[in-house]
């Protein structure tokens, strides 16, 4: 059975449109059917055709956040097998540009947690510095490590009041712009007013933008090892 199920996958990215939408996807960031229509150069309802079977052949994974669905390749293993495929066909690869106004970028408020290009990576050296642990449970909820924890509380940060709060404590937040998850939830929340009140950044009047001062960049550069 194995070789059916191997022709069956074959099949699925074989499709012209479908292998398009899958390469568009290779920058490791989740995009709606309407984008992956677009990069398949096919209607959306073609597109959402195209996407039930690469669902059902788990080579794409679906996100919902909110009112929006969202869709990223399933695992590394995939992101390998199309990178492999590329390199015999020798096809070069043709990410697609962000519409994200330049300056709102970088960092940005979204809700009451900061994302932007900063904030991504800021979530992705918490996991790298072993701040941050996926749970065990639900890989989209965090908690803080033993060394987070410490870390957190000589920032300044009251965990033990986060911790009463009635919502998420921590948690991914994809990313509008980047397309890959930022700290969310009460933490989130948190880093935020922490950054404001030690002044690293600097929201601009009745505007989403965060501009990040001398300090933050001080700040990111001695405490995340984030050059800005």
């Amino acid at each position: 059975m194995e070789d059916t199920r191997l022709a069956s996958v074959a099949a699925a990215i074989a499709e012209p449109a479908r292998a398009r939408m899958l390469c568009s996807l290779l920058d490791g960031k989740a995009r709606t059917a309407t984008e992956l229509a677009i990069a398949g150069e096919v209607s959306a309802s073609t597109a959402s055709a195209h996407l039930t079977r690469l669902k059902t052949e788990q080579l794409v994974s679906m996100l919902i956040q909110g009112r929006h669905r969202y869709y990223r390749l399933h695992n590394h293993d995939v992101a390998s097998a199309l990178e492999a495929l590329l390199l015999i066909s020798n096809t070069p690869k043709t990410p697609l540009s962000p519409n994200t106004p330049h300056y709102l970028q970088a960092a940005r408020t979204c809700y009451d947690h900061m994302a932007g290009s900063v904030a991504v990576q800021l979530h992705d050296r918490l996991f790298a510095m072993g701040w941050l642990l996926a749970d065990s449970d639900d890989a989209s909820q965090y908690v803080l490590s033993e060394q987070g924890q410490q870390a957190f509380s000589k920032l300044g940060v009251d965990l033990p009041e986060l911790a009463k709060k009635r919502r998420r404590f921590a948690c991914a937040c994809l990313d509008w712009s980047e397309r890959s998850p930022h700290l969310g939830g009460a933490l989130g929340a948190a880093l935020l007013i922490l950054a404001k009140k030690r002044g690293w950044v600097e929201q601009d009047l009745d505007s989403r933008r965060l501009q990040i001062s001398r300090a933050g960049q001080n700040a990111m550069k001695d405490i995340f090892s984030i050059t800005i």
